[in-house]
């Protein structure tokens, strides 16, 4: 669904890479949590991936389409929920589904079938007809997320999706996401909220000053800490890589970690990969 090879970013004349030969793979049926400290590099990624922004080097394939090369195909298999969940204020709810499943050629009988349940689902269906300005924080995340999934698409990509949502949405929207999983797709999800990743995720990969440190199934995960969480992975992990000398920018694939320490090895960077 997602294959991203050794992406580089940098912005402006910046001398430092937002990204730094970045690679990882999601698979169909799969929940991809990424993971790491506030400027690590998260939303680049997504919004590189998602073609909002460009890129210096590197590849990145949605469904099989190059992001450079096929931007239209690529983005058409993407549904996309930001985390400033910055929408069309002037709007109503329902004038906003509506415009996101024109973009997406999705027919009116099939966008009222979604469109509903989705409604149901996050118990918006009597604000439907509401200005979107008079939504609360919550609420704009929430016809965020049905707008970004009028269309069915094929890689579901969330950027801090949980933020401001209340726990019983909060809750749908974990089940939204194993649902759109056990139909053959994928979702890759950034989050800071490390126990939602450890119960939903398939796979996580932690992303630390830019660089992809690990990537790895949470069975490998469990195995590899200490008392089977992924806090207590994700606290070893960038600990290893600040004493091996992040701050100063050095490659992941060259930092010296002790052996005693077991580690996912799937995904790790490495040479010519």
């Amino acid at each position: 669904m997602l294959k991203i090879h050794d992406l580089t970013k940098v912005y402006g004349k910046s001398t430092v890479k937002a990204l730094d030969g970045v690679s990882l793979e999601v698979e169909a049926g799969e929940i991809f949590g990424f993971i790491g400290p506030n400027g690590a590099g998260k939303t680049t990624l997504i919004k590189v991936l998602t073609g909002i922004l460009p890129f210096n080097d590197g590849k990145v394939e949605i469904c099989g389409e190059d992001v450079k090369k096929n931007p239209r195909k690529a983005k058409l298999n993407v549904g996309y929920v930001p985390d400033s969940h910055i929408i069309f204020d002037k709007l109503t709810g329902r004038e906003y589904v509506d415009f996101m499943a024109d973009i997406y050629g999705v027919g009116i009988d099939e966008r009222k079938e979604r469109a509903q349940k989705l409604l149901s689902s996050f118990s918006l269906t009597e604000d439907f007809d509401r200005p979107i300005k008079d939504y609360s924080h919550g609420m704009k995340q929430k016809i965020s997320i049905i707008g970004a999934l009028i269309h069915d698409p094929k890689l579901w990509v969330l950027d801090e999706p949980m933020t401001g949502l209340d726990p019983q949405s909060s809750y749908e929207l974990k089940e939204l996401m194993r649902e759109h999983c056990r139909r053959g797709n994928a979702v890759f999800f950034s989050t800071h909220v490390l126990d939602v990743a450890e119960k939903i995720c398939d796979k996580v990969g932690i992303i630390l000053k830019g660089k992809m440190v690990m990537t790895g199934s949470m069975e490998e995960v469990r195995e590899a800490s200490k008392d089977g969480s992924l806090e207590d992975f994700f606290l070893s992990v960038a600990g290893k890589h600040e004493i091996a000398g992040m701050d100063d920018n050095s490659s992941a694939a060259h930092s010296k970690e002790p052996a005693a320490e077991k580690e996912p090895s799937v995904g790790k960077e490495e040479s010519g990969k």
